[in-house]
């Protein structure tokens, strides 16, 4: 008789008590969507300076808490000359490249991290050089 009373016990522990341990659908958080002009993974070689405009658009719901954007420009494989970073909850946002050195391609890399959920993170990348 003890040992049905126990697996009864156990039985509204396991189906009553433990689902309600689960994460809601309300906690979840949808991964970040970005769109960046110059697009990502794009080629622009010998472009017109002096500076050069990067637009990141964030096309998925903004986190709650809003987003860190954090962008490094760099020579391809050598030292780098520009970097910004911001919190933000816009869903468009603009930035000028500056001190970009000539007839060098260059590496711009931005990333873009979830302020509620840091391992919600996008990251992105294109190249460009000054003519």
């Amino acid at each position: 008789m003890k040992k049905l009373v126990l697996a009864i016990i156990m039985a509204v522990l396991v189906f009553g008590v433990l689902p309600s341990c689960k994460k809601s659908k309300a906690d979840e958080e949808a991964g970040i969507v970005i769109e960046t002009t110059p697009a990502n993974k794009s080629n622009n070689l010998n472009i017109l300076g002096p500076d050069f405009p990067l637009k990141v658009e964030i096309t998925s719901v903004i986190p709650a808490g809003g987003v860190k954007i954090e962008i490094a420009a760099a020579a391809e494989g050598g030292a780098g000359f520009f970097t910004a970073a911001n919190s933000t909850a816009a869903p468009q946002n603009n930035y000028t490249i500056t001190n970009t050195p000539n007839a060098t391609t260059c590496v711009v890399n931005v990333t873009v991290t979830s302020l509620s959920k840091p391992g919600n993170v996008w990251k992105g990348t294109y190249r460009y050089s000054k003519k």
